[in-house]
């Protein structure tokens, strides 16, 4: 053998051990299964791969057809109730014309009035009825109270301020009321 080749260690001194020489050198059994299970069948990886992606997209399909039918449902509210906007102003316009004729009673006024309340309740306004009514929260705003009596029980209502109208099945605007009330 060539000197120049061999290692001349010193005594006490000794090289770093390499993983793969602890491996060898313990015996160990567990490194030779892990490499085992490491190693899947080419084919069973594979499909193991596509039974992932169709569940991916199966989700994605389903998300995509929830979000359709949520847009869908969105867009017929906004087209049911598109009008809802034109109703209100035109409400504070009616509001006027029924303060105008309190004050002066005149007949171009009662038809344009008639002509107005005709077009609204064609599009689905209607007039919230509150006079002797329990009163309700959600369509009403209670203004000022009053003890009850025996025409008017407590939580009902005894006067209507301002009308309030709703728009197919929504408040336009609460009608504003005086309820008799204990408290």
């Amino acid at each position: 053998m060539d000197e120049d080749k061999v290692k001349h260690e010193e005594p006490g001194t000794e090289a770093p051990a390499t993983e793969s020489e602890i491996d060898e050198a313990d015996g160990d059994s567990d490194s030779q299964i892990t490499e085992e299970v490491i190693e899947l069948d080419p084919l069973e990886e594979a499909i193991n791969r596509a039974e992932a992606a169709e569940k991916e997209i199966s989700y994605r399909d389903a998300e995509i057809q929830n979000v359709r039918k949520r847009l869908m449902s969105e867009k017929a509210t906004a087209i049911q109730y598109g009008g809802m906007g034109m109703a209100r102003k035109m409400l504070s316009v009616l509001a006027d014309i029924d303060r105008s004729l309190a004050v002066n009673e005149d007949e171009g006024l009662v038809l344009i009035r008639s002509k107005m309340w005709s077009e609204l309740s064609g599009d689905g306004v209607e007039k919230i009825e509150t006079k002797g009514q329990k009163f309700d929260p959600t369509k009403m705003e209670a203004i000022t109270t009053l003890p009850p009596s025996e025409d008017f029980p407590a939580n009902c209502v005894i006067d209507e301020l301002e009308a309030g109208y709703t728009y197919k099945d929504r408040v336009l605007t609460p009608a504003r009321v005086v309820v008799a009330s204990d408290q």
